[in-house]
């Protein structure tokens, strides 16, 4: 149970203990109704400290955790990443009820095995959940709350790698073609050209775009800004989507119900799975498109220090997560290489 659920049984069971005494008067003398009142209060002292324990602790973790949140926040995290940071570390250490500098290894590890169990986790998200906790000990470390993390021992979980879809030219095309106007031409040649983020496309402004350099400033994750570059066509669609609009609305992207506003990221997926359906291609969602360009940047010969920079990737291993190889290149780089094997004396 909760501290307040605790509470709640605690003052439910003393007055239980009342009314037994009360009954209790008329059968028995005043020394052993004495001495029975007096182990009762004994057995709900013991229980009332327990319950006081139970609470120092929640109330450390959540003095630790505050201070933890806003160091992350002033190191740049974003408040939805805030918010999963928060509810991951309290949904992890209300499981395990110890105090901080008596977490051990093995109730990382037990808390880790049995968290499947109540939350449907697969092994990656159990792995996110270990990385948060590394990140939350390794700081208490830092911060010499503690002497030494106990996560260091805890190693990363190991999960089946999927490799991942990525838009064919057919599907891209089949995608514009479903389009029936100006403003989602515009989203998906942009969301193809650049491989933003969806998150990054509707916090653009029109002020944010260069059409003439074929450019755009977008500001990603950590509120760190970069330059993301879209080619002719894009432009094209872009120039053409402005020129109709007649609002002083400063988004790059307005919903197309009047009064116009800023499009949204649930506005987004909304329309390009609507544009899937039309155009017959499976699982549309913004991200594909990300993937997409990464995947055909470094099959097309981009070097993946590059495609890293143009995503916006702080670690040059997220980038590979997202760039799938493509299976085609790898057969003809064999072929090739083969061949100069044979014609070598």
């Amino acid at each position: 149970p909760s501290i307040s659920g605790w509470e709640e049984l605690m003052h439910t069971t003393v007055e239980i203990a009342n009314a037994v005494l009360t009954k209790m008067q008329a059968l028995v003398s005043g020394e052993v109704l004495s001495y029975l009142e007096s182990v009762l209060m004994s057995e709900l002292r013991g229980i009332e400290l327990e319950v006081n324990a139970l609470s120092n602790v929640e109330d450390e973790t959540s003095k630790y955790m505050e201070r933890f949140l806003a160091a992350k926040t002033i190191e740049g995290c974003s408040p939805k990443t805030i918010r999963y940071y928060k509810a991951t570390l309290t949904r992890a250490l209300e499981a395990i009820k110890k105090p901080i500098i008596r977490i051990s290894s093995d109730d990382l590890r037990t808390s880790l095995s049995e968290y499947p169990i109540g939350n449907n986790a697969g092994s990656i998200t159990v792995d996110n959940v270990r990385r948060i906790l590394s990140s939350f000990f390794s700081w208490l470390e830092d911060e010499n709350h503690i002497l030494k993390s106990p996560a260091r021992r805890i190693k990363k979980i190991r999960s089946k790698r999927t490799v991942k879809s990525v838009y064919s030219d057919e599907e891209l095309i089949a995608l514009t073609d479903a389009c029936s106007c100006k403003r989602d031409l515009a989203i998906i040649n942009l969301l193809s050209s650049t491989g933003m983020r969806i998150g990054e496309l509707v916090s653009l402004n029109r002020e944010d775009v260069d059409l003439n350099r074929r450019e755009c400033i977008v500001l990603g994750k950590g509120n760190k800004e970069r330059v993301v570059y879209f080619d002719a066509t894009t432009k094209l669609h872009l120039n053409n989507y402005l020129q109709e609009r007649s609002d002083n609305v400063a988004a790059l992207f307005c919903s197309l119900t009047k009064p116009s506003s800023r499009l949204q990221v649930s506005g987004v997926e909304l329309r390009l799975r609507s544009l899937g359906t039309k155009a017959g291609v499976k699982h549309v969602h913004p991200h594909k498109f990300r993937r997409t360009l990464a995947t055909k940047a470094i099959g097309k010969g981009m070097p993946i220090e590059q495609v890293q920079k143009l995503l916006g990737h702080q670690k040059i291993d997220t980038t590979l997560m997202y760039a799938m190889v493509d299976q085609d290149n790898v057969r003809d780089s064999h072929r090739r290489l083969s061949l100069i094997h044979i014609s070598e004396p």
